[in-house]
C-alpha cells in the first residue's frame, strides 16, 4: 500500500481503502480501480491524495468495523466542517455539534472492545476538522472506560468538538506552511488565535457553560503543555479537560499528513506512560484500553536491535507482549522481569522490507554478492 497524491493519481489504479462522500454513501470500493471520472471526483472533493495497492499486492484484511469507522469518519467530518464555520462565520449555536457528539457517543461511548484506531491522512484544510473528530471519539471511549457520568461525558466531547474553532482565523499563508517551517512567531500566532477562540465558544456554549470551562481549561493545558511549562498534574482543572487534553496530544502526535512524520502508536503510549507526572496513568490506561496499540501480527523493533513479530499481547504492560524474532525463531516473553527485564519495544516497523535477515556471508561462500 502506498500513498499517491491527488496530481500523480492515474487510470487503472487500485484503492486501498474505501471513499465515501459526506452523506456516508460510499462512492467507490475498495478494490476498485480508478477511473477519469474518479479522479476528477477526488480533486472536486479536496482530497490531498488516496491510498493505492501496488500492482501485485493482494486486498488487505478490513473488518466490517473497519469499514464503518472508515465511513463515518469521513461523513462526521464533513458535518463539523459545517457546523463550527456556522458557529465562527455566523455565530450559530452549538445544536449542530450537539447531533454530532450524540451520534460519536452512540457509537463509541459504550464499546466492551478496542477499536482499531485508524488515522486518515490530513490536508492543510481539513486538519482541525478532523483533529476535533479524533479528539472527541478519543475522548468518548476513554470516559467511558474511567466511568464517567453521561453529563460529563457530554460535555468532555462537546468541548473537544468545539475548542479549536479558533484555529479557523489562521491565515493561508500560515496554514501553508508545514511544521519544522513555522518559526517561534508563527507558533505565538497560533496559540493567540487558538486562545482567542474562546469568544466563539462562549457564545455558542452561553447555554451550557461547563462546556466553555472544560474547553478553555484544556486549551489554557494545551498551550502550557507546548510551552514545556506544565510540569505537573497538580493544579486544580476540570477532570474532564485532563482527559480532553490527553486526546488531543495523541492525536496530534499521530495524526498523518503530507508534512510532518507522525509517532507511531506505541511511540505516542510510551510518551504518556514515561511522563507521568504530567498525565494521569488512570486516563493513559483508560486509552491502551481503547485502542488496539500492539496487536499479534504486528512487527516491531525491540531495544535490542532485534525485529520480533508480535504473537501475544500483554495486558500489564503493553510495551512488552509475547514476540518471535525473525533472526532465529525465538520466542520471547518480554513480560518474564527476570529473563527479560531490560528488552522492551521500541516502535513498530514501518516497513515490512527487512522482515528477512539475510546472511551476507553465508551467501558469499556460495559465490553470491549481496
Amino acid at each position: 500500500m502506498i500513498f499517491v497524491r491527488q496530481e500523480k493519481l492515474k487510470e487503472g489504479m487500485r484503492l486501498a481503502k474505501p471513499i465515501y462522500n459526506k452523506k456516508g454513501v460510499l462512492l467507490y470500493d475498495r478494490n476498485s480501480k480508478l477511473t477519469r471520472q474518479g479522479i476528477e471526483s477526488v480533486s472536486n472533493f479536496g482530497i490531498i491524495g488516496l491510498y493505492i495497492l501496488e500492482p501485485a499486492e493482494p486486498l488487505p484484511p478490513m473488518s466490517d468495523e473497519d469499514m464503518e469507522f472508515e465511513r463515518f469518519t469521513m461523513m462526521s467530518t464533513f458535518a463539523i466542517e459545517d457546523e463550527l464555520k456556522a458557529i465562527h462565520d455566523k455565530g450559530k449555536n452549538d445544536a449542530g455539534l450537539e447531533q454530532v457528539a450524540t451520534q460519536i457517543i452512540k457509537r463509541y461511548g459504550h464499546l466492551d472492545h478496542k477499536i482499531n484506531f485508524v488515522q486518515s491522512l490530513r490536508s492543510r484544510e481539513d486538519r482541525y476538522y478532523k483533529h476535533a473528530l479524533n479528539t472527541a471519539i478519543l475522548t468518548t471511549m476513554m470516559a467511558h472506560r474511567l466511568n464517567l457520568k453521561h453529563t460529563q461525558l457530554h460535555d468532555s466531547v462537546m468541548a473537544a468538538l468545539i475548542m479549536d474553532i479558533g484555529m479557523l482565523d489562521i491565515p493561508d499563508a500560515l496554514k501553508d506552511k508545514a511544521g519544522d517551517e513555522l518559526t517561534e512567531g508563527d507558533m505565538e500566532t497560533l496559540q493567540r488565535l487558538s486562545m482567542a477562540g474562546t469568544r466563539y465558544i462562549e457564545e455558542a456554549t452561553s447555554h451550557t457553560p461547563i462546556i466553555k470551562r472544560i474547553a478553555v481549561q484544556a486549551l489554557r493545558e494545551l498551550e502550557a503543555y507546548s510551552r514545556n511549562e506544565l510540569a505537573d498534574k497538580s493544579g486544580k482543572s476540570y477532570y474532564e479537560a485532563k482527559v480532553v487534553r490527553l486526546a488531543a496530544i495523541f492525536d496530534n502526535m499521530t495524526a498523518m499528513n503530507d508534512y510532518d512524520e507522525p509517532s507511531s502508536e506505541i511511540s505516542a503510549i510510551r510518551f504518556l506512560m514515561e511522563n507521568d507526572e504530567i498525565f494521569e496513568p488512570e486516563i493513559t490506561s483508560a486509552l491502551i484500553k481503547s485502542i488496539n496499540i500492539v496487536v499479534p501480527g504486528c512487527s516491531v523493533e525491540l531495544n535490542s536491535g532485534e525485529k520480533a513479530l508480535v504473537i501475544n499481547e500483554n495486558e500489564k504492560d503493553i510495551l512488552k507482549p509475547i514476540v518471535l524474532t525473525f533472526s532465529d525463531n525465538k520466542i520471547i516473553d518480554l513480560g518474564q522481569e527476570l529473563v527479560y527485564g531490560g528488552m522492551y519495544i521500541k516502535d513498530v516497523m514501518k516497513t515490512m522490507d527487512n522482515r528477512c535477515v539475510v546472511d551476507k556471508s553465508a551467501l558469499a561462500g556460495f559465490g553470491v554478492n549481496v
